[in-house]
């Protein structure tokens, strides 16, 4: 074994959506820090960044429903939905500014605007609904949206879902038109190709072993080249773990205190993907529907309109499903190996807790492609099971730790997860995910660069003008930020919206 020593400031690990972010934020925060990037598989963006593997919903809490809970007394707690939003369009801002200082270009290749639409069936679902719009309505970030329960209108919205529908169930639909689908593999692609061009060093098909501690404070990460066999000693003040579900058994290695008594649940996904374009061209939008009672909330219905290497797709999904690996390229004895002395009780406590939740992923891994199909027919009454293939999506792995709930609990969301010194950082969790990248990835530099984060304060406001702000307090500013990155990106038509092929 080789052990060269080499030494730098930043070392990202992994190639996805987050590290791409946390690089570019970087490169214009601290131009003179050498920043090295170190990605196991052959290419970037393969995993949870992959445009197969993640919805592409730009998650602004237009259509999902389960970022708008109903409470006890029948009221919509509206809260998640505008910090998801807010969170989108700092994202939004960020893109913009990479487009505008010319650093990324051809926006039409990584975002289009799409409109995004809720449909619910059933009384029940369409009073909760109507009364959702009406929460939302009123709120200058969800501007536009509009609601109808009138049959000929749902034609027009949906003719795909409406044609051949006998059930005589009530049935409503909100509908917003600002509404975008996200390329994350693509935009990652863009992002480390401006990275490259900025010197950073990316490193693919380079594996990291370990990762510990240097008797002089710094970090010392053992990275195996895949081609040559070799082992090398990276040495760096500060570490980012953004390996998707690769990220926790990394983080473990660091040994930190805040890695102890966090454990991951593996979740797997599919989709239906239609193979007639005719039936692919009657569609336009991203339809979100209601999880059904006892179902987990990463198993939200939705039927949608993607843009996926220059062709429109339609997507059916997502079907959740059951594998011990932490990432599709990773291995059957990943969940085992990451039951630690540490975690062990956390995660014996959410087994224990999870037994509904385990059976309905049992259930779904068992479905028949007819049994998927029957409820693609929720959506679609006539789609024929011969126009629809199944696609497996990315592995999803759930932060299980010690809450106020009580011990062992799951959790839905994305989380980081940081030494207290601020040297090494770590990613873990799900949706919403990409789509908060750059606010998830400025708390990052808040967490870790508390000194610095004073003198990038100016930077930081020109890149995201809401920087410190928050935009639904400001409607005024929210219009101007939403239509002039719009214009930026090519999502309205203020200016010509770009064609796919150019």
């Amino acid at each position: 074994m080789s052990n060269v020593q080499k030494v730098t400031d930043v070392i990202l690990i992994g190639a996805g959506v987050m590290s791409a972010t946390l690089g570019s934020l970087l490169k214009e925060l601290a131009p003179e820090w050498e920043i090295k990037v170190f990605e196991k598989l052959a290419t970037p963006a393969e995993e949870s960044s992959n445009v197969w593997n993640n919805a592409g919903t730009g998650h602004a809490a237009l259509c999902e429903l389960n970022y708008t809970p109903e409470k006890s007394d029948g009221s919509i707690d509206i809260s998640k939905a505008i910090k998801v939003n807010e969170q989108f369009q700092i994202s939004r801002q960020f893109w913009s500014y990479l487009v505008k200082s010319n650093l990324i270009r051809n926006p039409h290749e990584f975002i289009m605007p799409i409109p995004h639409m809720s449909l619910v069936e059933g009384e029940k679902n369409v009073t909760f609904l109507k009364n959702r719009f009406k929460a939302l309505s009123g709120i200058s970030l969800f501007q536009g949206m509009e609601y109808t329960e009138d049959p000929e209108k749902l034609k027009e919205w949906l003719p795909l879902v409406m044609d051949g529908r006998t059930s005589t169930e009530p049935i409503a639909a909100t509908k917003i038109d600002s509404g975008t689908d996200v390329n994350f593999g693509a935009l990652t692609e863009m992002l480390l190709d401006h990275l490259q061009k900025q010197n950073v060093e990316i490193n693919y098909k380079h594996s990291v072993k370990d990762i510990k501690r240097a008797s002089d404070g710094t970090w010392e990460v053992k990275v195996k080249n895949l081609d040559s066999g070799k082992t090398e000693s990276h040495f760096a003040k500060f570490i980012f773990i953004g390996g998707g579900g690769g990220s926790l058994p990394l983080l473990q290695k660091t040994g930190i205190p805040e890695s102890k008594r966090i454990g991951g649940f593996p979740v797997s996904g599919l989709f239906l993907v239609c193979n007639n374009q005719e039936v692919v061209e009657q569609h336009h939008a991203k339809v979100y529907g209601k999880a059904k009672v006892g179902a987990p909330p990463m198993s939200v219905p939705h039927l949608d309109t993607r843009y996926i290497d220059n062709k429109k797709s339609l997507l059916f999904g997502p079907f959740a499903g059951f594998s011990p690996k932490f990432l599709k390229t990773g291995s059957n004895l990943d969940l085992v190996g990451s039951v630690k002395p540490n975690n062990v009780l956390t995660m014996l406590a959410a087994g224990a807790k999870e037994m509904a939740l385990t059976k309905y992923l049992i259930e779904q891994v068992m479905l028949s492609h007819e049994k998927r199909m029957e409820e693609l027919r929720e959506f679609i009454p006539n789609a024929k099971s011969d126009e629809w293939n199944v696609v497996v999506a990315g592995q999803r792995v759930q932060v299980i730790k010690d809450t106020e709930s009580g011990k062992g609990t799951l959790q839905f969301g994305t989380e980081v997860v940081s030494a207290s010194d601020g040297s090494v950082a770590a990613l873990l969790g799900a949706s919403p995910g990409a789509s908060t990248a750059v606010h998830v990835m400025l708390e990052v530099l808040e967490r870790c660069f508390p000194e610095q984060m004073f003198t990038w304060q100016s930077k930081i406001k020109e890149m995201i003008p809401s920087y410190g702000v928050s935009l639904v307090d400001h409607p005024e500013l929210f219009h101007e930020i939403h239509e002039s990155t719009a214009a930026t990106l090519g999502l309205s038509d203020k200016q010509p919206v770009y064609s796919l092929n150019n």
